[in-house]
């Protein structure tokens, strides 16, 4: 009897148990592209594979004059003096390539947890053929927010 009581007691316990997976509604977060393009410097600018989350002024000056190291890429910003007061930036880095022909996408959501930025590196039509080194990037902006961003 004793048992009994035990299993039952045990399953309303596992049963009342909230899930982890949370059917979170997801929207669509508005983004500003600032650039998106290739570094052409074969890795010489020394930035890495790497998702950025930038929220100063200094990180942002800092990643322009890496990027501005090799080729001034700047010049093909959409604009370079961002209000951190009003927006975050995010930088997303892929792999150095050996070949042209590719190019990052980036879809930002969110649920009321999180920001989501879905990183996808795709070739891009006829892609691939050049014989140069590329470094691909995106950069954007979005108004800022109190959720944790990340990356998926």
């Amino acid at each position: 009897m004793k048992n009994n009581f035990l299993i039952i007691l045990l399953s309303i316990f596992a049963l009342s148990c909230s899930s982890d997976d949370k059917n979170l509604e997801m929207t669509d977060v508005e983004s500003i592209v600032i650039a998106k393009d290739n570094l052409y410097g074969n890795g010489e600018e020394g930035i890495m594979k790497q998702n950025l989350i930038i929220s100063d002024q200094a990180t942002w000056n800092d990643l322009i004059t890496k990027m501005n190291s090799v080729n001034n890429v700047s010049d093909n910003f959409t604009e370079i003096d961002i209000d951190f007061s009003e927006y975050t930036v995010i930088a997303v880095f892929d792999t150095i390539k050996g070949n042209g022909g590719y190019s990052l996408k980036l879809d930002i959501t969110s649920n009321s947890e999180n920001v989501i930025v879905n990183v996808t590196s795709f070739v891009l039509e006829g892609g691939g053929a050049t014989t140069v080194i590329t470094q691909s990037f995106n950069i954007i902006k979005i108004h800022n927010s109190d959720l944790p961003i990340i990356f998926k």
